[in-house]
Protein backbone atom coordinates (compact mmCIF):
# COMPACT_ATOMS: atom_id res chain seq x y z
CA UNK A 1 0.00 0.00 0.00
CA UNK A 2 1.44 3.38 -0.93
CA UNK A 3 2.49 5.65 1.92
CA UNK A 4 -0.08 8.10 3.28
CA UNK A 5 0.43 11.75 2.36
CA UNK A 6 -1.07 13.73 5.25
CA UNK A 7 -1.40 16.90 3.18
CA UNK A 8 -3.69 15.10 0.72
CA UNK A 9 -4.95 12.01 2.50
CA UNK A 10 -6.35 13.42 5.75
CA UNK A 11 -9.63 15.21 5.27
CA UNK A 12 -12.50 16.35 7.44
CA UNK A 13 -15.73 14.40 7.11
CA UNK A 14 -17.50 17.56 5.94
CA UNK A 15 -15.12 17.83 2.94
CA UNK A 16 -15.70 14.14 2.16
CA UNK A 17 -19.47 14.66 2.25
CA UNK A 18 -19.15 17.60 -0.13
CA UNK A 19 -16.96 15.72 -2.62
CA UNK A 20 -17.34 11.99 -1.94
CA UNK A 21 -17.00 11.00 -5.60
CA UNK A 22 -13.79 13.00 -5.99
CA UNK A 23 -12.22 11.53 -2.87
CA UNK A 24 -13.21 8.00 -3.88
CA UNK A 25 -11.57 8.56 -7.25
CA UNK A 26 -8.44 9.80 -5.44
CA UNK A 27 -8.37 6.59 -3.37
CA UNK A 28 -8.86 4.42 -6.47
CA UNK A 29 -6.20 6.27 -8.44
CA UNK A 30 -3.49 6.66 -5.80
CA UNK A 31 -4.22 3.40 -3.91
CA UNK A 32 -3.49 5.42 -0.75
CA UNK A 33 -5.89 5.34 2.20
CA UNK A 34 -7.97 8.40 3.02
CA UNK A 35 -8.25 9.27 6.71
CA UNK A 36 -11.44 11.09 7.62
CA UNK A 37 -11.54 13.29 10.68
CA UNK A 38 -14.47 14.42 12.76
CA UNK A 39 -14.14 17.20 15.33
CA UNK A 40 -10.38 17.24 14.67
CA UNK A 41 -9.86 13.54 15.46
CA UNK A 42 -9.41 10.50 13.26
CA UNK A 43 -12.79 8.87 12.65
CA UNK A 44 -12.51 6.48 9.69
CA UNK A 45 -10.27 5.22 6.92
CA UNK A 46 -11.37 4.74 3.31
CA UNK A 47 -9.37 2.11 1.39
CA UNK A 48 -9.27 0.96 -2.21
CA UNK A 49 -10.94 -2.46 -2.42
CA UNK A 50 -7.88 -4.19 -3.92
CA UNK A 51 -5.63 -2.68 -1.25
CA UNK A 52 -8.06 -3.78 1.46
CA UNK A 53 -8.18 -7.35 0.12
CA UNK A 54 -4.37 -7.49 -0.06
CA UNK A 55 -4.12 -6.20 3.51
CA UNK A 56 -6.58 -8.81 4.80
CA UNK A 57 -4.68 -11.55 2.96
CA UNK A 58 -1.39 -10.42 4.49
CA UNK A 59 -2.90 -10.47 7.97
CA UNK A 60 -4.26 -13.99 7.38
CA UNK A 61 -0.84 -15.25 6.27
CA UNK A 62 0.85 -13.66 9.29
CA UNK A 63 -1.72 -15.28 11.61
CA UNK A 64 -1.19 -18.67 9.93
CA UNK A 65 2.57 -18.36 10.42
CA UNK A 66 2.11 -17.33 14.06
CA UNK A 67 -0.23 -20.27 14.67
CA UNK A 68 2.15 -22.71 12.97
CA UNK A 69 5.08 -21.46 15.07
CA UNK A 70 3.02 -21.88 18.25
CA UNK A 71 2.09 -25.44 17.23
CA UNK A 72 5.72 -26.26 16.51
CA UNK A 73 6.84 -24.88 19.87
CA UNK A 74 4.27 -27.12 21.58
CA UNK A 75 5.60 -30.11 19.64
CA UNK A 76 2.39 -30.44 17.62
CA UNK A 77 3.96 -29.99 14.21
CA UNK A 78 4.85 -32.63 11.66
CA UNK A 79 8.41 -32.86 10.39
CA UNK A 80 9.02 -31.77 6.82
CA UNK A 81 10.42 -35.17 5.92
CA UNK A 82 7.24 -36.90 7.13
CA UNK A 83 5.03 -34.65 5.03
CA UNK A 84 7.17 -35.16 1.93
CA UNK A 85 7.10 -38.93 2.39
CA UNK A 86 3.30 -38.88 2.90
CA UNK A 87 2.72 -36.78 -0.22
CA UNK A 88 5.01 -38.95 -2.33
CA UNK A 89 3.23 -42.09 -1.19
CA UNK A 90 -0.11 -40.56 -2.20
CA UNK A 91 1.17 -39.48 -5.61
CA UNK A 92 3.02 -42.72 -6.38
CA UNK A 93 1.21 -45.59 -4.61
Amino acid sequence: MPRLKPSQDVQPLSAFRANAAGFLEQVRTTKRPLVLTQHGRSAAVVLDVDEYEALVEQVEVIRDIRDAKAEMSRGEGIAHEEIVAELRSRLHP
